[in-house]
């Protein structure tokens, strides 16, 4: 069974740092393109950042250029989040998604979302 399970999300303030963990199980991890998004309250979700499976390259939104780092173990089956300076407008509830083939045609599988709150 296909499980994404994130922690970490906490109550911060601004200027902070956190690092959030998505763990993976029943599938490949090492093949899969993982993804972080995010969801603010009354707005859509949104990309944050992805990390490719064969090269490890990565992609960041706009707006978490220069203060998130994506990156993956993949002994673990485990992708991270690291949040730095953080701002109130990074307030949401972040989402694991990872994508991958699985017999014969590829999936997408999301977490149950961790909150993450950025506040004084």
């Amino acid at each position: 069974q296909v499980q994404l399970v994130e922690s970490g999300g906490c109550l911060v303030q601004p200027g902070g740092s956190l690092r959030l963990s998505c763990a993976a199980s029943g599938f490949t991890f090492s093949n899969a393109v993982m993804t972080w998004y995010r969801q603010a309250p009354g707005k859509e979700r949104e990309l944050a950042a992805r990390i490719t499976s064969a090269t490890g390259s990565t992609y960041y939104s706009d707006s978490v250029k220069g203060r998130f780092t994506i990156s993956r173990d993949n002994a673990k089956n485990t992708v991270f989040l690291q949040m730095n300076s953080l701002k109130p407008e990074d307030t949401a509830v972040y989402y694991c998604n990872a994508r991958f083939f699985m017999g014969g045609e590829w999936t997408t599988s999301w977490g149950q979302g961790t909150q993450v709150t950025v506040s004084s």
